[in-house]
């Protein structure tokens, strides 16, 4: 057994190196997960590109998608998770204190008295090791994790994050019900999830848009339940709407592009009067003008999507489990951990040639 652990740290836009770091010791309340996968998240390409790094920002091991199987773990530990030794775990971003009126409530994800968060946590923090581009990530006694079978490839179990999301902005936020129209703007990863979750919550019709680029991903969403798909450099997304809505518009809309601010715009255009818009796509600080009027006059509700919560993590698992769904399609590209900057890029469309949905990094060659 090594005393040394692999992991890549930011420290910069652009700037991502291997490092070495010792392996920690596990006492009664924390664990020890060696990472099997760890997705690749939009937000960690932004990240990535400096969209999102804040300035003053700590180097830290990025990766908030880990997925692995528990090496080590304190006997504490153990009884309060429900896991032991063995057991294939996926692992949460936010790590609350489980105890202030918030957490109690329900309410964990916007504690605040966090412990960290898994893929955030700067390296100066003891052990260091608290994101998933790495061999081995660290559990605090407060991490939230949810055992996962150990049958599924790896490369699929992983998708629990965004497909997740999908759950938590489609359903939970969106409130999406049976034969409701919902737009997806937008077909990454999390867009596709989006299909997945809004059919299996009874939508009728679903509609996602994309750039020519996005070809792929389009004839994607439709394999996984999309009714129609729009290209928005050949048609206008609200025209578009309208008319296969017959003038009502969606009663959904989900804005998830990265950066893009049109969208957003698009989005308030195309719900139907007394629709529900639920924005996920960041913009890195860009603002965007908005008419309020617009907003009142349609009687729109408008929600900012902060992350995914438990149920939804549930939901996701479960739909894994099932088999049902031929997720394996959404996954198309694995890399090994030294390689993870190309694994971003990739992600990014950066790379020539290369049409990526699902990206993972995957540590043990």
């Amino acid at each position: 057994m090594s005393d040394k652990v692999r992991a890549m740290v930011q420290s910069g836009p652009r700037q991502m190196e291997l490092r070495e770091f010792e392996r920690p010791t596990i006492g009664d309340d924390d664990a020890l997960v060696r990472v099997e996968a760890c997705g690749i998240c939009g937000s960690d390409v932004e990240q990535y590109k400096g969209h999102l790094w804040r300035e003053g920002a700590k180097p830290s091991i990025p990766g908030h998608e880990p997925l692995g199987v528990i090496e080590e773990i304190g006997e504490r530990a153990a009884a309060r998770w429900g896991v032991e030794t063995g057991d294939r775990v996926a692992i949460e971003i936010i790590i609350p204190c489980h105890t202030c009126d918030l957490c109690l409530t329900g309410r964990y994800q916007a504690c605040r008295n966090r412990r960290g968060g898994h893929g955030v946590t700067p390296i100066e923090k003891e052990p260091s090791l608290w994101g998933g581009f790495a061999d081995y990530i660290y559990l605090h006694p407060d991490s939230i994790v949810h055992k996962m079978r150990k049958d599924i490839p790896a490369e699929v179990a992983v998708l629990f994050n965004p497909l997740g999301a999908g759950f938590r902005w489609a359903v939970d936020y969106g409130r999406t019900g049976i034969g409701d129209t919902v737009l997806v703007l937008g077909p990454g990863q999390r867009g596709i999830a989006a299909v997945i979750a809004a059919k299996i919550a009874g939508a009728g019709t679903v509609i996602v848009t994309g750039l020519a680029k996005d070809g792929a991903k389009l004839d994607l969403a439709r394999e996984f339940g999309a009714d129609h798909t729009i290209n928005v450099e050949e048609e206008n997304t609200v025209e578009k709407v309208m008319d296969l809505t017959g003038g009502v518009g969606a009663d959904v809309v989900l804005e998830l592009t990265p950066i893009a601010s049109a969208p957003v715009l698009d989005a308030i255009e195309s719900v139907r009067h007394g629709g529900r818009v639920v924005l996920a796509g960041l913009k890195g600080g860009k603002g965007i003008e908005i008419t309020t009027d617009r907003l009142i006059n349609k009687a729109i509700t408008m929600v900012g999507a902060f992350g995914v919560d438990a149920t939804a993590y549930v939901q996701a698992i479960e739909a894994i489990e099932s088999g049902r769904l031929p997720l394996e399609k959404m996954h198309t590209h694995t890399f090994e951990l030294a390689d993870t900057v190309r694994a971003i890029e990739t992600l990014a469309g950066e790379v020539e040639g290369e049409e990526a949905v699902h990206v993972a990094i995957c540590p043990t060659p």
